[in-house]
């Protein structure tokens, strides 16, 4: 979110998010927390309900219903887990905050795990992508994927100190799956091969998954429903990232806000011959037109034109203040939006299958395999010309696949490339121990139990 003059600033809340000067007392990281463990209360809540009605009813599909909510607090923990380490452990949904304690990490994964593992076989193997009794739910082909996503970062989180240069090797970790034990990479392999199983696979054209009406698409996994009728869910990516003029062109409003790095253009081969075929897919750059192919213009009449290179943290009083930063376009215009274009048909896009080929590449290099099968099937979708199977490569391969999907921290983290200096953001003193790799515990939070540590790094 680059500072606009006026915009985009607030107090240097947006620089500090990117430049990982966030703090222990950013808003937007306490909110993070409470709506995690809000969801993990009324979930925790939900099973003590369902297992009182047990006791004296019999019906056959609350084993059903029990798995699916333990698998959905499952997956708010993993959530936990991966953004804030170490963190509550919390099943009831009465606990009083002086009998709150903090868990190691690995304790909250094993957790995660367990919950997952025995949830799995109880719920439905329908797609939730599509319409009908399973949508927007969470079914067995998602704790699948979830469970390939805790092995393929067990070595993040199965450390309990993850700021002493000393980390746990994946094929040391195992996983017990169908009577088998596996070490982690394996246990990616083996999830990935059951979703495959379940009927999932590429979609021909990239662009399906993010259409207006998308909830077709074999390749969608996971995705949070909309509807501009039903639900109140808002799509913020789109509205906050085009230009003003831009977003009015199609009826809608925008915020003119979040634009692609020079890291990520660079990945993607931007302004070059070898430019990758998903940066027309994924951003708008240069000269902008309405859906009717006319010109669009700024309010002085000039020719609304996206510069990419332009983009900095801070482009206040620069002849590119307004316009620089490619922006994002991956989901399909809905014109019949409301709510300024928030409110819109395409479901949000969590999980789908093209991360499971990446993932299962990726497990197969880190076990000493070739994963260039994988890769391929990725890379050939889109035209993209073949490359190896290698760590650098896939890290690369999944932004290029993923750009505005919300798998980049994760990614680089695993990677160990989160902390390091990129574009205008130098590195934090004491960085390179990785404490920035997660975030703190929020200090209001520290406030009202004074039980719990703060995470390394972070002064209270």
């Amino acid at each position: 979110m680059p500072t606009r003059g006026g915009d985009w600033y607030d107090g240097s809340f947006w620089q500090g998010l990117y430049l990982h000067q966030w703090g222990v007392n950013n808003d937007a990281i306490q909110a993070t927390w409470e709506y995690l463990y809000k969801v993990i209360m009324l979930s925790n809540k939900s099973v003590e309900q369902i297992r009182a009605f047990q006791v004296t009813h019999d019906n056959a599909e609350l084993p059903g219903y029990l798995a699916e909510i333990r698998a959905m607090r499952a997956m708010y923990y993993y959530y936990l887990m991966d953004l804030f380490g170490r963190v509550p452990l919390v099943l009831s949904s009465s606990a009083s905050m002086k009998d709150i304690v903090q868990s190691e990490r690995k304790d909250v994964f094993d957790f995660v795990v367990k919950g997952l593992q025995e949830s799995a076989p109880l719920l439905s193997e329908s797609h939730s992508n599509q319409s009908g009794d399973y949508y927007g739910r969470l079914t067995r082909p998602v704790a699948y994927f979830l469970l390939a996503k805790l092995a393929l970062n067990a070595e993040v989180y199965t450390d309990n100190d993850w700021t002493d240069g000393v980390h746990p090797d994946g094929k040391n970790i195992y996983f017990t799956i169908g009577g088998q034990q596996l070490n982690v990479w394996q246990a990616v392999i083996a999830y990935c091969d059951r979703i495959t199983d379940m009927g999932y696979r590429l979609e021909p054209r990239y662009e399906t998954n993010f259409a207006v009406y998308n909830e077709s698409s074999v390749e969608n996994i996971f995705t949070i429903p909309m509807n501009k009728t039903l639900y109140t869910n808002q799509m913020q990516y789109l509205f906050r990232s085009r230009h003003y003029n831009h977003a009015k062109a199609y009826g809608l409003s925008g915020e003119n806000g979040s634009s692609a790095t020079k890291d990520a253009l660079r990945v993607f081969g931007y302004d070059t011959d070898t430019v990758d075929p998903r940066f027309d897919k994924c951003y708008f750059a240069g000269v902008m037109y309405d859906l009717k192919g006319n010109l669009i213009r700024l309010d002085d009449g000039t020719v609304l034109e996206y510069h990419p290179w332009e983009v900095a943290v801070d482009i206040s009083d620069t002849p590119y203040e307004k316009t620089a930063g490619a922006r994002m376009k991956k989901y399909a215009i809905d014109t019949d939006a409301t709510k300024d274009g928030k409110l819109m048909e395409n479901d949000i896009v969590l999980f789908r299958y093209a991360d499971v080929l990446l993932m299962k590449s990726e497990a197969k290099v880190r076990n000493g395999e070739n994963g260039d099968t994988e890769l391929a099937q990725v890379r050939s979708r889109v035209g993209a010309v073949s490359r190896l199977a290698t760590l650098e490569n896939l890290l690369d391969e999944r932004l290029l696949e993923f750009a505005w999907e919300g798998w980049r921290r994760q990614d680089l983290v695993r990677f160990g490339m989160f902390t390091r200096a990129c574009d205008s953001r130098a590195q934090l003193p004491d960085e390179e121990s990785g404490y920035t790799t997660v975030f703190p515990i929020p200090g209001n939070v520290i406030k009202m139990n004074g039980r719990l540590l703060q995470n390394k790094g972070y002064d209270d």
